[in-house]
C-alpha cells in the first residue's frame, strides 16, 4: 500500500515537462507608429494567453504603464541638464565666433586707414569704393564702374571734361558726377565696355608728376605716401624726375 501511495503522490506532482512553453513573439517597431506595435502585442496576448480574460487585466496594464512613465521621466530628468549644458556651450561658442568676426572686421577697418586718417591705397594705387574703383599711375587714372550685364554703349552716359567727370546710365542717377581731383587731357581720354558688365574709363593726367588723392573731390582720399609704383617705371624716369617722384612719396606732397 505504501508503494502505491508513493506512486500516486509522484503522479500527482506536476512534472517539469508539463510547464507552459514560451511562445516566440516576432514584431518590429515603427517609431512613427508605436500604437500599431501595441496592437500587435495585445493581438498576440489574446491569441496565445487568457490574460485579456482576467478580471483585473486592465489595472495590471495601467500599473505597467505607470512604471514605464516613471522610468521615462527619470531618464528625461537625467538628460535635461546635459541638454541645457550643451545649449549653453553652443551659445558661448556662437558668441565667441561673433566676437572674433567683429574683431577681424575692426582690424580690416583699421588696416584700411593709415595713421594720418587717410585711406590706404589699393594695389593699383587708387581706391575701391561701393559703386566704382580707380587705379593710377603717374600718367593715367583708370576707373572701373560695374554695370548690368549686357549693357550696350548707347545706354552709357560718359562725359569727360578737363576738370569734371560724369558717368552713369541713361534714365538713371549718375554713378559719378563731380570735379576731378586734378585736370585731365580730354582728347587723350576714352572709355569702353569690358565683358559687357563693366565700364572702363582711362583719364590722361595733365600733370604727370603728381599722385591723385581721390578721383573726384569730396570722395575719400588715399595716403599718397603709401603709393607703391612699379620699380620698372621709376627706373624709366630721368634722374631729376625720379628724384621729384621719390620726394613726393616720402613727403606726401601732392
Amino acid at each position: 500500500m505504501a508503494i502505491i501511495s508513493e506512486f500516486q503522490e509522484e503522479e500527482a506532482r506536476p512534472s517539469a515537462s508539463s510547464s507552459p512553453k514560451a511562445v516566440p513573439f516576432n514584431a518590429s517597431l515603427d517609431p512613427s507608429d508605436p500604437v500599431g506595435f501595441l496592437e500587435k502585442v495585445f493581438d498576440f496576448l489574446a491569441k496565445e494567453t487568457d490574460f485579456l480574460g482576467k478580471e483585473n487585466f486592465d489595472k495590471e496594464i495601467a500599473a505597467v504603464v505607470r512604471v514605464a512613465k516613471e522610468k521615462h521621466k527619470q531618464k528625461v530628468e537625467q538628460v535635461a541638464p546635459k541638454v541645457e549644458i550643451k545649449k549653453e556651450e553652443v551659445k558661448k561658442e556662437k558668441e565667441i565666433k561673433e566676437e572674433v568676426k567683429r574683431e577681424a572686421m575692426e582690424v580690416d577697418k583699421n588696416e584700411d586707414q593709415s595713421s594720418s586718417g587717410l585711406k590706404v591705397p589699393n594695389k593699383g594705387n587708387g581706391l575701391d569704393l561701393d559703386k566704382y574703383s580707380w587705379t593710377q599711375s603717374l600718367q593715367e587714372v583708370t576707373v572701373n564702374v560695374p554695370v548690368p550685364s549686357g549693357t550696350k554703349s548707347r545706354f552709357v552716359v560718359c562725359e569727360i571734361k578737363k576738370n569734371h567727370l560724369k558717368v552713369g546710365l541713361k534714365g538713371q542717377p549718375p554713378i559719378i558726377d563731380g570735379e576731378l581731383f586734378q585736370t585731365v587731357k580730354p582728347d587723350d581720354c576714352y572709355w569702353s565696355i569690358e565683358d559687357s558688365c563693366a565700364l572702363s574709363i582711362l583719364l590722361t593726367k595733365h600733370n604727370q608728376m603728381e599722385w591723385w588723392k581721390s578721383l573726384v573731390k569730396g570722395d575719400p582720399e588715399i595716403d599718397t605716401q603709401k603709393v607703391e609704383p612699379e620699380n620698372s617705371k621709376l627706373s624709366d624716369l630721368d634722374p631729376e624726375t625720379r628724384q621729384t617722384v621719390e620726394k613726393m612719396m616720402t613727403s606726401g606732397f601732392c
